[in-house]
């Protein structure tokens, strides 16, 4: 292909001519042939962009003469790309954005606080429109079209006061003395970056332009379905395509304790009603932004990524920006509902159809189904009761409303239309009901044994598990202090120490994480002893290569001390990790036997947001597996209910307990 001919396709304005010089200026032995074309959004200027017209305005007359074999490629601003690109045209090269700001010009350049009252600012953008009104509503927007240069003689000639466009348009024909004030305004994702469209399937050319493809260094997303909660259900392809991650955005239905043995970076994006972290554009463009960094990028949601869950929103807006995306399905909530309360959804005496609703929708248009499964269904279930009524539901249709579905924390309440229509009560989240005559089929056939029901406070559950039913409400909440200079500067120097203690497993993963951030192993504990609180911890400790020297033989800091005092074990320097909030019983206590103690927190034990209290009247035993499992149990309950048997993990646990009881709670 050393001495190639192309004909290439461009606009007429002296801004396309721009970008294709850009994008010839790269190649030294092709020529080209520039073929001229004016759009339709050229032609017809009187046309505003601020009302709804055709994806392709910009680009419709230069995919026509692509797709006829009139020129090879075609040079666009990528922006302008409609979504889809035909099926048989193709993005060859996105060149690097140069600059992607706005910038105002306006007349005795007065910045955009500076404009008078009232003042007319022209734009082509309904993007741009919000923003300029959200911070002056009081200007008066007005819709303008043409070239750049036409747009700025428009504001030199006093038909508006400024105009917003875009900074590298101003760069690429040199008119950067025209810019009063660059915006910060959230711009279009693609502005900047140019693009070269050839027909499908043109290999030699794509090999061709494949240097200036920027897209070569960008990552790519995976929307992946975490299943309905418990980790148990997560699929091996989601669990390998997680481990195998560099950011990890994820919503209020993951389990984050489930996330922390992984080593990507973490970024919540959770969203209930009422109290959204991020909106939802706000989450694509994070997202975006994060896999053109070149991150392997998943994008972690409860049951299906495809079922109610934004999934087809994030897939359309990162495929509209030349994004590599995945799916991997997860088990949606309905699924295993169904399982779990052994409930089919479809029988072939009682139901040969199945829906899915959303409760949350503004216009519930209930379906003529046999069966219908409503998701979030919490906030709406008395206008979705009201609703399957009107549409000709039999008032006593059988309904199972289950939140926390596969969780230790599920609970369910059994009702039907009628009651639901006049409901009141506000029910547990995420919640899910079943409607139609398959759930009186689990209530015809239910034999279950009865067992002991455990509320479970801390964050490990499995032992009860084996005991009773468990409904799981952690009370704490833990996360690591990053960044943390005092555990670097204890890193630096572990040499001066001969022991270090560790006191649970959160001091284990939140040191051993820490230690791969500063570019260390375990091999930078070479010389020291370990001292591990108990058997989880130990197992802990375990999973990175480590046995403990010594493992309290009483599974709690009391315990470690004695086993130090009666074994006899000389004294000298030890570091502690621990909590934010770590109890002093054990450094004091060493510190009394002539021990040299420093202690550094690597994990901070805060209070849980989003809960609610649980319906306890069915809970047989509540068990407590530290200090501050009690203290917040206190602050979300108001009292230690009566009648019940109290389950502690340490001693100062149960001390804690006992002095909280004797202040009358």
């Amino acid at each position: 292909m050393s001495n190639l001919n192309l004909k290439v396709a461009t606009r007429t304005s002296a801004l396309a001519m721009a970008q294709v010089e850009i994008v010839l200026s790269h190649f030294t032995k092709v020529n080209f042939e520039l073929i001229n074309i004016k759009s339709f959004g050229d032609i017809n200027k009187q046309l505003s962009l601020l009302e709804n017209q055709p994806a392709d305005f910009f680009t419709r007359e230069l995919d026509q003469a692509l797709q006829q074999g009139n020129v090879d490629i075609a040079i666009h601003s990528a922006k302008d790309l409609p979504y889809p690109l035909a099926s048989d045209l193709e993005l060859i090269a996105l060149l690097e954005a140069t600059d992607q700001t706005d910038a105002l010009v306006s007349k005795n350049q007065l910045t955009l606080e500076q404009l008078p009252l009232q003042a007319r600012i022209g734009t082509s953008s309904l993007t741009r429109r919000r923003q300029v009104l959200a911070d002056r509503p009081d200007l008066k927007i007005v819709a303008v079209r043409g070239t750049i240069e036409e747009r700025i003689a428009e504001v030199e000639n006093g038909n508006i006061d400024a105009l917003i466009v875009a900074s590298c348009a101003l760069k690429r024909l040199h008119l950067s003395a025209h810019i009063t004030q660059v915006l910060r305004f959230e711009t279009h994702p693609l502005q900047g970056h140019i693009a070269v469209v050839a027909r499908r399937n043109s290999k030699d050319l794509k090999n061709k332009f494949a240097p200036l493809d920027s897209r070569k260094n960008w990552g790519k997303v995976t929307l992946v379905g975490f299943g309905p909660g418990n980790p148990d259900l997560l699929t091996l392809a989601a669990e390998k395509c997680i481990a195998q991650a560099d950011s990890i955005f994820y919503d209020d239905l993951i389990d984050k304790d489930f996330l922390i043995k992984y080593k990507a970076k973490k970024v919540y994006v959770g969203k209930r009603k009422g109290a959204h972290s991020n909106e939802q554009q706000q989450i694509n463009r994070l997202l975006l932004d994060e896999a053109k960094l070149g991150s392997k990028v998943v994008r972690l949601k409860g049951g299906d990524p495809l079922i109610f869950a934004h999934g087809g929103e994030e897939l359309e807006y990162l495929k509209s920006n030349f994004v590599e995306v995945d799916v991997i399905p997860g088990i949606t909530t309905a699924l295993a509902l169904a399982a779990l309360t052994q409930i089919p959804l479809t029988h072939r005496n009682i139901a040969s159809s199945v829906s899915f609703v959303s409760g949350q929708a503004a216009q519930i248009n209930f379906p003529n189904s046999d069966t219908v499964v409503c998701y979030m269904a919490g906030f709406n279930i008395a206008k979705v009761a009201a609703q399957a009524i009107a549409n000709g539901k039999n008032p006593k249709t059988p309904v199972l409303l289950v939140a926390n579905v596969s969780t230790s924390a599920q609970s369910e309440f059994q009702s039907d239309l009628e009651t639901l229509s006049t409901e009141t009560r506000i029910f547990p989240t995420p919640i899910i009901a079943i409607i139609g005559n398959v759930v009186a089929l689990r209530y015809q056939t239910e034999n279950a044994v009865k067992r002991p029901n455990y509320l479970v406070t801390g964050t490990q559950k499995e032992h009860y598990e084996q005991l009773g039913t468990v409904i799981h409400q952690p009370l704490i909440q833990i996360e690591a202090i990053w960044p943390n200079t005092p555990l670097e500067i204890e890193i630096n120097r572990l040499a001066n120490y001969h022991w270090l203690f560790f006191t649970s497993r959160y001091t284990v993963d939140f040191f051993f994480e820490a230690l791969e951030k500063f570019d260390k192993d375990a091999r930078h504990l070479a010389g020291l002893k370990i001292a591990s609180v108990g058997r989880i911890t130990s197992l802990a400790l375990k999973s990175h290569g480590i046995i403990p020297e010594i493992q309290a033989s009483e599974e709690s800091s009391i315990g470690l001390l004695k086993d130090f005092e009666t074994n006899n074990i000389p004294v000298g320097k030890v570091l502690i990790p621990r909590s934010d909030i770590g109890l002093p019983v054990l450094p004091e206590g060493l510190k009394k036997i002539g021990w040299d103690v420093a202690t550094v927190s690597v994990y901070n034990n805060t209070y849980p947001k989003n809960l609610e209290p649980l319906d306890l009247s069915d809970i047989t035993n509540i068990v407590f597996s530290s200090p501050s499992c009690v203290t917040n149990f206190l602050r979300l309950y108001g009292k230690f209910p009566e009648n019940k048997n109290y389950i502690f993990r340490g001693k100062e646990t149960e001390k804690r307990f006992n002095s909280s009881s004797l202040l009358g709670y």
